[in-house]
């Protein structure tokens, strides 16, 4: 495994997480310390649930579908699971934050996108794009 992004966060409750992570987005569960923190296997990438009492602040920031929380992390996945995500979301009966939106229509970056909390609140960003292979494309000046 190389190139793995590594992300730690307080987590709250370790089982309360655990089960949105693995049961709700579908992850797996990998190394562990007994009640103190755990690993998921994130996409690929490892994200790391510390238990804890504390959550991390919040703030939106104006972009252009308009003010997102930060901060929050997540994952561009292809339309397939993108979908079966939603649904998984959906049949949990989880509350978007910010419900799924489709931005930047009949451009090369179009995308859909939504944001939910995980049972701490932390923010999670999930999308998927049409054409992935511009996402670190740059622009000419």
């Amino acid at each position: 495994m190389s190139n793995c992004f590594h992300l730690a966060i307080p987590a709250g409750d370790l089982n309360l997480a655990k089960n949105f992570y693995c049961n709700v987005l579908g992850c797996k569960s990998g190394n562990s310390e007994k009640q103190r923190w755990l690993d998921i296997d994130f996409w690929g990438n490892e994200l790391t649930l510390h238990q804890s009492e504390e959550s991390l602040p919040k703030v939106r920031h104006d972009v252009d579908m308009g003010a997102v929380l930060v901060p929050h992390f997540g994952i561009h996945l292809p339309e397939r699971e993108f979908q079966a995500l939603k649904a998984r979301i959906e049949a949990a009966g989880l509350v978007y934050l910010d419900p799924p939106y489709r931005r930047f229509i009949d451009s090369e970056y179009e995308q859909e996108t939504f944001f939910i909390a995980d049972p701490n609140g932390n923010i999670l960003e999930m999308k998927t794009m049409v054409n992935p292979k511009v996402l670190f494309k740059v622009e000419s000046a």
